[in-house]
């Protein structure tokens, strides 16, 4: 079942993307021309969801070279080099980013040329192939997610916003949604509001309403309660923007509360993933670093006046929630423990752990093993 969304939209050389900061009311496309603007869509989450966040990086960067001409081979790896390293600040925590720059870095790298265009198009070229790659692999962790939960009639729950508008395409978490959908057995999807930047409220909401997907939207305290009372339950599936190689994962902060809840109520919790949100050089959650937001998203809701988008008008408005001087703590993400996560999804397949296991051995996962 395709996507009707497309939240990025490649025409060598014209990046468009959907911004996500208009969204649920107003279907903006923004043009991304060269890596600045790639950074800032990136830092100020007018793109967001790690996988997304890996190919409009890439992209933009291949916006900006279509129109470039290089005389050396040098000049050209050199300038590459020192933009894919300025992309790389944009957002610290989503692994997938670095994955993309790093593999794009070799690409260049390793062309045999002293031809700055050729260097150029290898470039553009390999960026493009991370777009289409993207798309496959979100189709086949959908459909093993699919697979694992089972084809009876189920519930399943979600967090945060991990599908369409999250990648290059189809979707992780959200991707296991829809194949569910598609093959029937999706009696409904519950998924939360995922304060503060409300991301469920704001995005999967208008995912699922585009892709007529049967949900309901939940308040993020209101998990376990609904967990005791629904117990057609089946699964909590989310996303992930690093994946140790013990398998803690790093995803949107209410991840790791949702995963003790889940245990509690014998509920799987299944993290989806594709493997370059696997990064094999961090051993343990302990080593991930969290980025930390403006305070200020917590302090303050931004939305749209509800009257004016009642009458087809958009106004957009900032309410102060908490007393002026009021101090908030804002990560971006937590890490849940490997020990408290039943199954790992990437587009290779289902990752379990050993019997008696606290951890998984992703090593040997992205091995074939």
């Amino acid at each position: 079942m395709a996507a009707r969304l497309q939240a990025i939209k490649w025409e060598r050389p014209r990046l468009t993307i959907l911004n996500q900061l208009a969204l649920p009311h107003s279907s903006e496309y923004i043009e991304i021309p060269d890596a600045r603007a790639g950074h800032y869509a990136i830092s100020s989450m007018q793109t967001r969801g790690a996988p997304a966040i890996a190919i409009v990086a890439a992209l933009s960067l291949a916006a900006e070279l279509s129109s470039m001409h290089f005389d050396t081979s040098a000049s050209a790896r050199a300038y590459i080099h020192t933009q894919l390293d300025y992309l790389g600040t944009s957002r610290p925590t989503a692994v997938n980013l670095f994955d993309a720059i790093s593999k794009l870095k070799h690409a260049i790298d390793t062309t045999i040329t002293e031809n700055g265009q050729i260097v150029r198009d290898t470039y553009v070229q390999m960026a493009e192939r991370m777009l289409d790659a993207d798309v496959k692999d979100n189709m086949a962790i959908g459909e093993h997610g699919a697979q694992l939960i089972g084809s009876d009639k189920v519930r399943v729950l979600t967090h945060c916003n991990t599908g369409t508008l999250a990648t290059a395409g189809y979707g992780t978490a959200l991707g296991i949604v829809r194949s569910l959908h598609a093959q029937g057995s999706l009696d409904r999807v519950y998924f939360t509001e995922t304060r503060p930047y409300n991301q469920g409220a704001r995005l999967t909401a208008f995912e699922l309403l585009t892709e007529e997907i049967p949900a309901q939207l939940v308040c993020d305290s209101a998990v376990s309660a609904l967990l005791r009372s629904d117990p057609m339950i089946r699964a909590i599936v989310v996303g992930a923007d690093r994946v140790a190689a013990n398998g803690d994962t790093a995803n949107k902060i209410g991840t790791y509360q949702l995963a003790i809840t889940a245990r509690y109520h014998g509920c799987q919790f299944i993290v989806a993933a594709p493997t370059t949100s696997v990064d094999l050089h961090t051993q343990s959650g302990s080593d991930i670093v969290i980025e930390e937001r403006n305070e200020a998203e917590i302090l303050v809701q931004t939305g749209f006046e509800r009257q004016g988008v009642l009458e087809g008008r958009l106004e957009r408005v900032e309410v102060q929630v908490a007393p002026v001087g009021t101090r908030a703590w804002n990560p971006s993400f937590d890490v849940t423990p490997a020990e408290l996560i039943s199954a790992i999804v990437t587009e290779h397949g289902v990752v379990v752990k050993q019997p008696g296991a606290s951890e998984f051995d992703m090593a040997g996962h992205m091995r074939g093993e």
